[in-house]
């Protein structure tokens, strides 16, 4: 790279950490740029960063005296000198021969260059050879490799490769196409003594400028030896034989060359992610291949920028120190031949690539030395006889790698780049297209594996950066198929396991699919869908539409175009500005599919991981011993009803549960049940393949557990289980990482059994689901069958017909789970193992009592409680004690309050369990063993709701906790009041507790939350009050004697009566509870008057116990309502089948109790005249004369007792409580004023 003297000091040359060493590893990175504008006719761009050089730094140049006979060699001639590198020792100078694949070992080593940052990649000899096309009319040969939007140019020695072919019998096709369309009179030409002259007075003077005495001793000066070494090394390093991979030969057996690779690695073949600068591919090349040319063997590598166009360019020219100008390149020319445009060129454009300032230029007469001559590089293209304009070199750069661009669109193909000798005429061929129509193997093009690892290696290094930025994936995916397109399978089996691996890899099964990549897909992708074959007719469209803008003309021949992919009709055209624009985007913008659907994107992972199976399956030898696998037929997924199994076989089979889990002994040295070596290329890729296939299923298991396609899922996490049975056969001790991977999989098959257990009425249809396996599943299964038996966990993941053994099953699961999750310290785990764990204990314990429940609903007669009932009740207290300190070792409040509330239930179970039955098979006494297990109960409610501190921390579970301590108060006390052990207890003491109990109910009852129950609370609250009113009813009528006793009974007894009466009244759906509450608080009015003595007294409490008869008017409106609506019902079409019903049970369509109204007017017909009749009594027989109210009172008393008497006794339930709502009405406005005040 040049630069004006105004810019930086001349002579300085800019590279990056060049290595003294030339054997030492290459120096990569750029911790420098500098950009310089070489001035010619216009400015042109350049920049140059050396990215590796193997050279010392420049010492200065030896003046070589005048007269100097350059024709006798220096005594240190062709010694190896680091300040010469390759240049001298091969005779060849700065215009030493390209090795067929130096674009590929320069690829090799900077492989974060290559896709995106770089253009081209090459030896400066192509670039120089491109660059003067226009200018010369030698031939052009070159390989093109298109790699992203980066092109890799070779030489394509078409002399060299037909003389191979005759030896070889490889690309007689292409020498039999060449022969016919393009010379056909090829024969090989030989280089002139006049060239191997030159070529050897070059060196000579190389050494001969090397400053010190670092000379050997003098050798003779033999011309024709050193003829004979000339064309030695000419050819030496030529066209490679056949490329295959050693280490993917069909028949390896042998122990590995390379140690193991940790688990950690990310990918088997060669940890390709895990060590950035070093990512070859292992036993993939050795030694003695890569001497064969896929080795980076220049003395330096150069970013060169040259205007907008990015090159990798691999130089071996020497460069010396000088003086003032301390980095120079030297040439020797003849002084009677002067310096032509071609020459002009190549130096301009070895000193801009190189960064050199200077050029000294040697000048002799028949190899003696005559004068020196120092240019700038920026004036070499204004020399005398030399002159040329940089523009046109730059369009001329241009418009060649626009035209590259815009035809070499596939990835993985070989294009050829030709231009005959003298002609004008380029035309660019797709070898692989000849190839393929030849039908000749794809071996016979040598370019293809080193095509495809550069492939492989481009896509591994950008899944480093993928972690971070997932816009590589529709890269990578494309360079990886591109790659398997490539090679065979037989041949090349390693790197196609790889890749298809990699390509699993891509599709993430752990996170959710980003909200901008599924846009991006729905806006459509390009080139990268999951159609293969869209991309290449894709972009076999945009080949043919290149024409259309003028990449290339038709040529005269049109049989030579047949053939051609494209061709530049004159090499003049390259001359004219933006004469050919790329129109063909290199890798078109499009993102990596992602499917939003979690299923797709597991089978697409399944599928490459078959693939990658398969490869690896094809290079291990069978074992004459392992059945033979066909993979046609399906291997059963066995299911049997297990209620027959005891729990001892059970027991017995869940150990393999654990089995798997912990450390296992494996004797690394002898090979695997499929004859694979520990360590090996096969062990580790097997080990990746049934990791990532396992994580698929288990992905697939999941997706299908949450659309409720229970049958499906357990199907898939049998199978994720089977690719773990068979990774842990493979593999010697799991990491700890596997073990957790291991405990999700055995929580997700508990997960699975339970809500099979939950979900038994679907059974026939889980089953069906369950049976079910695709193509690709058996195939897998087949190759899992290579390495294990798979029938580790086949215990847990059959599908079974009993519900309590699929709760067994998913309760060993948990247990295996947690055992793996403490012996590891998996701390992240451990609380949802244990919440799962209380979870199916808990369900198993309301199993076993909802078993127990059903026992005692099925006896005919109560007998004592059976041994059967006791063993469930046992089995389920042992689960919920179990699982509530699963609940409590992770502080789990709420579930460990939902046990406690379960446990009490399981306790009232207990307690109706021990019902005292009499000899007439009636209820007995309430018995020790109920009242123990009710106040067990008790118990555990108590500690559920301090367990729960509080109503806001869960309110529901809270309300439900309550309700149910209100209800085992409610039941105790109502079995006490009904069924009273007076037999054992005094009726004092019964009713002290009955109150107690009653009253702690009612504490329990939320009367002012608003909620579901509140209704329900309301109803428990007037029953209660009801039920305490009736119970002090009893004993004021009963108790003799103590008055004070009586007093206080009595003000109890009304005070409950008004509360229930007022409860009842807010329910407006319990008439009949109000009308018997209403009944009952009458017939207390009509007892106390029975004690009254004087007329007064009697005349109060008989007014006062009407005035209680006027409120149940309420009572017969709720029941007249209900009435109409059950009349309206009737008159339907349909309701005739609907009343036969409702007769038989004496119901109504309502809801109402007929039978209970019936018996409740029986009662209040009676009452309500007897009081009447004493109110009319008592107030005709008054001694004073009566007031006018008293004698309207009278009236209407005599009016409705009148018309009660006269009633229909047979008329129509409707009639007769319409009859009452209108009697009772009468009395209400005169007792109105007082209502409010009686209740």
């Amino acid at each position: 790279m040049s630069a004006s003297a105004g810019d930086r000091e001349p002579g300085v040359l800019l590279q990056d950490n060049a290595k003294e060493d030339s054997s030492g590893p290459p120096c990569a990175g750029e911790n420098s740029k500098h950009d310089s504008v070489c001035t010619g006719n216009s400015e042109i761009k350049s920049r140059a960063v050396v990215k590796y050089c193997a050279a010392p730094p420049p010492t200065s140049y030896a003046l070589l005296q005048e007269k100097t006979d350059l024709k006798l060699p220096p005594a240190n001639w062709l010694r190896e000198n680091p300040q010469l590198g390759s240049a001298g020792t091969t005779v060849l100078g700065s215009s030493s021969k390209s090795k067929p694949f130096s674009s590929f070992g320069m690829a090799y080593e900077f492989i974060d260059c290559i896709g995106d940052d770089v253009d081209v990649v090459s030896d400066s000899e192509n670039i120089k050879k491109l660059l003067k096309i226009p200018y010369s009319k030698s031939h052009v040969s070159m390989a093109v490799h298109r790699v992203g939007r980066t092109l890799l140019l070779d030489e394509l020695d078409i002399q060299e490769l037909f003389m191979r072919s005759s030896q070889t019998g490889d690309w007689t096709w292409l020498k039999e196409f060449y022969q016919r369309l393009i010379d056909q009179k090829w024969q090989r030409k030989k280089k002139s003594k006049e060239h191997w002259y030159q070529k050897a007075i070059l060196s000579k003077f190389l050494y001969y400028s090397i400053n010190g005495d670092g000379a050997a001793e003098p050798v003779p000066d033999n011309p024709n030896d050193g003829e004979e070494q000339n064309e030695a090394e000419e050819y030496s390093s030529s066209w490679p034989t056949a490329f295959t991979s050693a280490a993917s030969d069909t028949e390896e057996s042998d122990a590995p060359k390379q140690g193991s690779v940790s688990m950690d690695s990310q990918f088997a073949l060669g940890q390709v992610t895990s060590i950035p600068k070093e990512q070859n591919l292992p036993m993939l090349f050795d030694e003695g291949e890569n001497s064969q040319g896929l080795r980076n063997d220049f003395v330096r590598n150069i970013m060169w920028t040259f205007e907008d166009i990015h090159m990798l360019v691999g130089s071996n020219m020497p460069i010396f120190g000088g003086g003032r100008y301390p980095a120079v390149s030297l040439r020797l020319r003849d002084n009677n031949k002067p310096i032509n445009i071609l020459t002009g060129i190549d130096y301009w454009l070895d000193n801009l690539m190189c960064n050199v300032p200077e050029l000294v230029m040697c000048f002799h007469v028949n190899g003696i030395v005559q004068k020196y001559e120092m240019i700038k590089t920026e004036d070499i293209p204004h020399l005398e006889n030399s002159n040329f304009s940089t523009r046109v070199v730059k369009d001329i750069a241009q418009n060649i790698l626009s035209f590259l661009k815009s035809n070499c669109t596939k990835e993985g193909h070989t294009y050829w780049l030709f231009k005959a000798s003298g002609s004008d005429i380029v035309k660019l061929y797709d070898l692989t297209t000849l190839c393929e129509e030849a039908e000749e193997e794809k071996c016979q093009n040598p370019f293809t594996l080193p095509v495809a690892v550069l492939l492989y290696r481009v896509a591994s290094n950008l899944m480093l950066k993928a972690r971070q930025n997932r816009k590589h994936y529709g890269t990578i995916r494309t360079l990886l198929l591109n790659c398997v397109k490539l090679l065979d399978e037989e041949r090349h089996p390693q790197i196609i396991a790889s890749a298809h691996y990699m390509l699993s890899e891509l599709f993430q099964l752990d996170e959710p699919p980003e909200e901008d990549e599924g846009e991006s897909l729905r806006n459509g992708g390009s080139e990268d869908s999951y159609s293969d074959e869209d991309g290449e007719e894709e972009e076999e469209e945009l080949t043919e539409d290149s024409g259309e803008n003028g990449s290339y003309g038709s040529c005269s021949s049109p049989q030579d175009d047949s053939k051609a992919v494209a061709v530049i009709r004159s090499v003049g055209e390259l001359s004219v500005p933006e004469k050919y624009k790329s129109t063909h985007q290199i890798r078109p913008s499009g993102v990596f599919p992602v499917s939003l659907d979690k299923e797709e994107r597991c089978r697409h992972v399944l599928s490459y991981v078959l693939k990658g199976l398969k490869a690896v399956d094809g290079t291990i030898k069978k074992e004459s011993d392992l059945p033979a696998a066909d993979p046609n037929t399906p291997i059963p997924l066995k299911y049997e009803d297990r209620s027959a199994i005891g729990a001892c076989a059970a027991e017995q089979g869940i150990s393999l549960l654990l089995e798997r889990g912990q450390s296992t002994v494996h004797n690394q040295k002898h090979p695997t049940r499929s004859g694979m070596i520990p360590g090996s290329w096969q062990h580790r890729m097997k080990l990746q393949l049934f990791l990532k296939a396992s994580k698929a299923y288990y992905v697939l298991s999941d997706a299908a557990t949450n659309l409720l396609k229970y049958g499906r899922a357990l199907r898939y996490i049998k199978l994720s289980l089977q690719c773990y049975d068979a990774y842990c056969s493979v593999s010697g001790t799991p990491h700890p990482h596997m073990l957790q991977f291991h405990s999700q999989c055995l929580s997700l098959c508990g997960d699975i059994q339970l809500m099979l257990a939950q979900n038994a009425h679907n059974r026939a249809a889980y089953l069906e689901e369950y049976s079910y396996q695709t193509k690709e599943d058996q195939e897998i299964l087949h190759s899992l069958h290579r390495e294990s038996s798979c029938q580790a966990f086949n215990m847990a993941t059959d599908l079974a017909m009993d519900p309590e053994y699929q709760l067994f099953v998913s309760s060993k699961c948990y247990e295996a789970a947690y055992e793996l999750v403490i012996s590891e310290a998996l701390k992240d785990q451990l609380a949802q193992v244990l919440k799962r764990l209380g979870n199916i204990r808990n369900e198993m314990g309301v199993y076993y009592m909802n078993q127990a429940a059903a026992m005692q609903t099925e006896k005919e007669v109560k007998k004592s409680v059976s041994i059967a009932e006791q063993e469930m009740w046992k089995k389920s207290f042992a689960f919920f004690d179990k699982g509530m300190k699963d609940f409590e070792a992770i502080g789990d409040s709420t579930n460990t309050a939902l046990l406690l509330c379960n446990t009490g239930r399981l306790m009232r179970i207990c307690a109706q369990a021990h019902c005292a039955v009499s000899a007439d098979q009636s209820r007995g006494e309430f018995s020790p063993e109920e009242a123990l297990y009710y106040n067990k109960a008790i118990d555990y409610y108590s500690r559920a709701m301090k367990s729960l501190a509080s109503r806001e921390n869960h309110p529901a579970v809270w309300d439900s906790v309550n309700w149910e301590l209100s209800t085992t108060y409610f039941t105790l006390a109502t079995l006490l009041q009904d069924y009273a052990p007076l037999s054992r207890k005094a009726q004092e003491q019964i009713e002290r507790e009955v109150t107690e109990a009653m009253m702690k109910s009612l504490k329990y009852c939320d009367l002012q939350t608003e909620s579901a129950r509140q209704p329900l609370y309301q109803y428990r609250a007037a029953t209660i009050h009801h039920r305490l009113a009736s119970m002090y009813h009893s004993c004021f009528r009963n108790q003799v004697g103590d008055e004070h006793l009586r007093k206080q009974h009595r003000s109890l007894a009304e005070l409950h009566y008004s509360k229930a009466v007022c409860l009842f009244l807010s329910l407006k759906d319990a008439p009949c509870e109000l009308l018997r509450t209403l009944l009952e608080r009458v017939a207390f009015a009509e007892f106390t008057m029975a004690g009254q003595s004087s007329n007064a007294a009697k005349l109060k409490s008989l007014t006062g116990a009407v005035e209680l008869m006027a409120e149940t008017r309420c009572a017969f409106l709720l029941i007249h309502k209900e009435l109409l609506e059950e009349q309206i019902e009737l008159r339907e079409p349909d309701a005739a089948e609907s009343a036969e019903s409702r007769d038989v049970v004496g119901g109504s369509a309502s809801g109402l109790n007929l039978q209970e109204v019936m018996k409740l007017i029986g009662v209040f017909e009676p009452s309500f005249s007897f009081l009447l009749l004493q109110l009319i009594k008592l107030m005709t027989t008054m001694k004073r004369k009566p007031s006018n109210k008293e004698e309207q009172l009278l009236k209407t008393y005599r009016n409705v007792y009148s018309k009660l008497l006269r009633a229909e006794k047979n008329a129509p339930l409707l009639r007769r409580v319409e009859l009452h709502i209108e009697l009772l009405q009468q009395l209400t406005p005169q007792t109105g004023s007082d209502d409010t005040h009686s209740r």
